[in-house]
């Protein structure tokens, strides 16, 4: 059961020096306690990402920024809401191999991610940095120093092993499908050539769905966000709530970096959504090239993986 107690509003004001605001305590599965007044002020956010420009800086001009809007107009094109459906179905078999979550993350040296404009190294040495900088700040939340480990283990979808799915149908941000593509996502220009800019159906603000319905109840565009989800579900993780959510929506950045479609959220979306922006920071600017020793911090992340996770999950 998840515990919900009403809190002060929390936004992202400055997303290169964002903070968390005073909380009132908050209990997730499991009896995850949100600290009274926690601060991320020990996480120094560069300024500049590791080709010397702003992060998410979609228009700096670059050969790595031309493949990345090249990445999106097919990306915007082909995430229908039939694609994501047909994706979502499949996959949720879990019929592909059978590995540790640790035998994913060493899967991961094979994978660079084409629509990050901010980072070029193997996917694991993200995975790492990111859990990092935020056992620094918070010390005692072992399941979100997990969640920051295996957020991206989806991005295995690339792999020729779990169907080789092109760059678009794995990696980028992610949006809605079924309803009306909202402006704030990157690239918007590249929808008028998907088949469900001009459905009926799918066009209006809610599109298929009602006001207040919940993100569990929203088609997501498919990649490795909702792939790892559906990983972690269906192999019964005992991560909270918040972990899934994060795991789920990390790279949804049109609700959490623009306030977009939360008409649809319900309040445990809201709750959650708290956690994500904390996480988001360091996702996004814990990208560096000052690599990571793996095998240095690898007893204490298989010692979490066996907490929260069976020894070997379907995938």
């Amino acid at each position: 059961m998840t515990i919900l107690i009403e809190q002060p509003h929390f936004e992202v004001e400055d997303e290169k020096k964002v903070g968390m605001t005073e909380l009132k305590e908050l209990v997730l599965d499991g009896g995850f306690v949100v600290p009274n007044a926690r601060t991320t002020e020990g996480f120094a956010a560069p300024e500049m990402n590791a080709f010397g420009h702003s992060f998410r800086d979609y228009e700096a001009e670059s050969e790595r920024q031309k493949g990345v809007e090249e990445f999106y107009r097919k990306n915007h094109i082909h995430q229908t809401y039939e694609f994501v459906t047909k994706m979502r179905e499949e996959y949720k078999k879990m019929d592909r191999v059978e590995m540790s979550i640790w035998e994913c993350c060493e899967l991961l040296n094979d994978v660079v991610d084409d629509s990050d404009p901010d980072l070029d190294e193997p996917q694991i040495q993200h995975l790492l940095q990111t859990a990092e900088a935020i056992r620094k700040d918070y010390p005692d939340e072992d399941w979100l120093h997990l969640t920051a480990l295996i957020h991206d283990l989806g991005k295995v979808l690339l792999l020729p092993s779990f169907g080789g799915l092109p760059q678009w149908a794995v990696v980028g941000d992610t949006h809605p499908v079924g309803c009306a593509f909202d402006e704030s996502i990157v690239h918007h220009k590249y929808f008028k050539e998907n088949p469900d800019w001009e459905n009926p159906t799918y066009s209006t603000k809610n599109g298929i769905y009602s006001e207040g319905c919940g993100l569990n109840n929203v088609m997501i565009s498919w990649g490795h966000d909702d792939y790892m989800y559906l990983v972690a579900k269906e192999n019964g993780s005992t991560l909270p709530s918040a972990g899934l959510f994060i795991i789920r929506y990390h790279s949804f950045y049109p609700l959490h970096r623009a306030g977009a479609y939360k008409h649809l959220m319900n309040e445990e979306d809201a709750q959650n959504l708290k956690w994500l922006h904390i996480f988001n920071k360091y996702d996004l600017y814990s990208k560096s090239k000052e690599l990571i020793d793996v095998e240095k911090v690898k007893p204490y992340y298989i010692s979490l993986i066996n907490k929260y996770f069976p020894e070997k999950l379907r995938w």
